[in-house]
């Protein structure tokens, strides 16, 4: 699938990638409406008939991903609430193995998320993953998704790569859509970001279903 030979920098989403979905889906489709109905004396159905469309607006901005907003939007502590679910953050299959491997190959490893900061810390409580890469970037960082292209020159800006030596590994079709547009030669999506949900159609991307495999080509960077 990969030439590593041909790979020096390493950049992988957060969610959906290297953890588990689940956690995310069931916050923010199940558990976020239904503490916000109990909020206002509601039921779940109401909840859900309120911020489903909001989010469908926001979908691919920042706002979208923004605990900030979402805190000032709906009036409800969103750090705090998904706190109380924290015990289904957790990492995907295989993944902490190819984290190791990545490590001791010796190659740029970048975490790049369009997480918001505290979500990334309250996760990072939860899973260890700091230790594997050089930076973790977050896309509020810069004040561009990554479905933008600001945020790919503002992310080279801050951490030089080399495009045609990147692999870039995210669950978003259109935020490798977004790579693909800068110029990232290397891009593989994720078929089943949530453990708990169907595989998916990755369209015109090659996929990743088991990191061992990743794991299993992966030799120490050339040069």
């Amino acid at each position: 699938m990969l030439n590593w030979n041909e790979i020096d920098t390493v950049l992988l989403d957060m969610d959906g990638t290297l953890l588990d979905l689940h956690f995310d889906n069931h916050f923010w489709v199940e558990y976020l409406p239904r503490r916000y109905a109990e909020h206002h004396g509601q039921p779940v159905e109401w909840g859900k008939a309120e911020i489903y469309p909001l989010m469908a607006e926001k979908q691919g901005q920042l706002d979208w991903y923004c605990l900030d907003f979402w805190t000032r939007e709906l009036g409800v502590p969103i750090v705090e609430l998904k706190r109380e679910i924290a015990h289904l953050i957790r990492l995907r299959t295989d993944a902490e193995i190819f984290l190791k491997a990545l490590q001791k190959s010796g190659r740029q490893v970048v975490l790049i998320t369009n997480a918001h900061r505290d979500s990334l810390s309250l996760k990072m409580e939860r899973v260890e993953l700091m230790t594997y890469f050089q930076r973790l970037i977050s896309s509020h960082d810069f004040g561009f998704p990554k479905e933008a292209q600001a945020f790919w020159h503002a992310l080279q800006d801050e951490v030089p790569f080399d495009p045609q030596r990147t692999l870039f590994i995210d669950d978003s079709l259109n935020i490798l859509r977004s790579a693909r547009d800068y110029g990232v030669a290397h891009l593989l999506a994720v078929r089943q970001p949530d453990s708990r949900g169907a595989l998916r159609d990755t369209e015109e991307f090659d996929a990743v279903d088991d990191y061992s495999v990743l794991t299993e080509a992966l030799g120490p960077r050339s040069g």
